[in-house]
């Protein structure tokens, strides 16, 4: 039984109990995150805080962020991770327990805090040589998506779309604008720049995203941030989504067209093998904290 986070205690995940007045479960009135570990070593754990703290800001949930790296560091540990290759973190915090009011509670309210960590893998390296397909889907979602909000009905219909389809993604389309995945951001490639919606309301603002425009910067690969027209994907030379546990993922085929010649693409592999540096680099930086810490 996995050892869960919830409001100040580490308990087995069957004796967590949430009261149903909680505005997260009455009203979807909360925020998470989700953070890779790697052989126990966060990705960008430091990022995803940040944007945590802006989503709670945005909400207006009065929450003190102190020791929250901890919650899962220790969730690791309690769930026997520091070894497992791929691993991660969720954290939601919900406004709390209190009557259900289309405002928020007059009075002072505790955070609703559920954390667990859990392994996961990335798909073989056979199926990631072939890539990933995807239909495009209208965007459903409300005119907030920079905060990331528990409430992701349109993003569970969206990938329900793609399922119905034998698709392995999403692309949500507004105004006839491929914005992004159902739950990664998307890129296309023309030529050889890397095109990706820029940040606003209408996308999250991925920390995969953040680093994967770094790695380009590292590598010299051109980044431009512009709206991408859904009809322009069909001209696109590759394609790919970015992600926690996506990292780098190619896709090959959209609406049953190959992208491209239909293969993975250079550049969508070089952005891949420096996704996989970077995560080497934390855990050498890791590595070297440990040793001069002496544990």
């Amino acid at each position: 039984m996995s050892t869960v986070y919830l409001n100040g205690q580490y308990l087995p995940k069957d004796q967590a109990r949430i009261s149903p007045d909680d505005r997260g479960f009455l009203l979807s009135d909360g925020i998470y995150e989700v953070t890779g570990f790697y052989e126990g070593v966060p990705l960008a754990l430091d990022r995803h805080m940040a944007r945590m703290r802006s989503g709670l800001n945005e909400l207006r949930i009065d929450f003190d962020s102190s020791g929250v790296e901890e919650i899962h560091h220790r969730l690791i540990a309690e769930n026997g991770l520091q070894s497992a290759e791929t691993s991660l973190v969720y954290l939601q915090i919900t406004r709390g327990v209190a009557p259900r009011t289309h405002y928020f509670p007059t009075e002072p309210v505790e955070p609703t805090v559920y954390a667990f960590a859990k392994a996961w893998s990335r798909p073989s390296p056979e199926a990631w040589n072939k890539g990933f397909t995807a239909i495009t889907v209208p965007d459903r979602r409300w005119l907030r998506v920079d905060i990331k909000t528990i409430s992701l009905l349109p993003n569970v219909m969206a990938f329900q779309d793609a399922r119905d389809a034998g698709a392995d993604d999403a692309i949500l389309v507004r105004d006839g604008v491929a914005i992004e995945g159902a739950h990664q951001n998307f890129w296309a490639v023309f030529g050889d720049t890397a095109v990706t919606h820029p940040i606003s309301n209408l996308i999250l603002p991925g920390i995969s995203r953040g680093l994967v425009m770094g790695i380009a910067a590292e590598k010299g690969i051109a980044i431009k941030e512009r709206a991408i027209m859904a009809e322009e994907l069909a001209t696109a030379d590759e394609a790919f989504f970015t992600g926690t546990t996506g990292e780098v993922r190619p896709c090959v085929e959209i609406d049953g067209r190959p992208i491209g010649d239909g293969r993975v693409g250079p550049i969508t592999r070089a952005l891949s093998q420096g996704f996989r540096e970077t995560i080497a680099r934390a855990q050498e930086k890791a590595a070297e904290r440990a040793e001069a810490a002496g544990v």
